[in-house]
């Protein structure tokens, strides 16, 4: 039996580790040789031990505040989706609207083809609708686009995107934080 909730902070181990299992399997083209579970330390050493890679993903939580729903298995989370709001800017007269960006889906391969990733984007979905978002995006694999078809989403032709070249072994965007450049006592707009 599954259950599909919002995630919670005590599962934040359990999140990493799903977050380090998916990226072990695009790396590999395929599920990860090791399947340890939540809190074992990998043996490969090119790769981050499981608490120094949690404690990178809680600061990355606590910069990027986003809304995670999960699936579960008993007490093992099985599969998860995020979801950013941007809340825009207010309009005279007018309240404020949003919308979602969806982002990091996953599901373990021995879940997959049971339900629960339909089961994680309609609780996705219907908390874009709670709040009032007016759009939901998402970027889709050219193999997950299929999937997300059958639930409504098509192509974004309102949207333009411009795309740098990627930076890698790098933290994030640019060399360092952006937010943590910016002279917080000069007024916004000037040089």
């Amino acid at each position: 039996m599954y259950t599909v909730r919002e995630a919670g902070s005590d599962d934040v181990p359990q999140l990493a580790w799903l977050r380090q299992r998916w990226i072990a399997e695009q790396e590999t083209g395929h599920q990860a040789e090791q399947d340890r579970g939540p809190g074992v330390e990998p043996a490969d050493a090119g790769q981050p031990s499981a608490s120094v890679f949690e404690a990178d993903f809680r600061r990355w939580m606590e910069r990027n505040p986003r809304t995670f729903f999960v699936a579960g298995h008993g007490r093992e989370l099985v599969g998860m989706v995020n979801l950013l709001v941007f809340e825009r800017m207010p309009k005279p007269g007018q309240g404020t609207s949003c919308w979602v960006y969806l982002g990091n889906a996953y599901v373990l391969p021995d879940h997959r083809s049971t339900g629960i990733g339909t089961a994680l984007m309609k609780a996705a979905l219907e908390f874009a609708q709670d709040i009032g978002a007016v759009r939901m995006v998402l970027a889709p694999s050219p193999k997950s686009a299929e999937f997300y078809a059958r639930l409504g989403f098509g192509p974004a032709r309102e949207l333009a995107v411009h795309r740098f070249t990627e930076r890698h072994g790098e933290s994030g965007p640019g060399t360092r934080n952006r937010r943590d450049s910016l002279d917080a006592d000069r007024p916004l707009g000037k040089g």
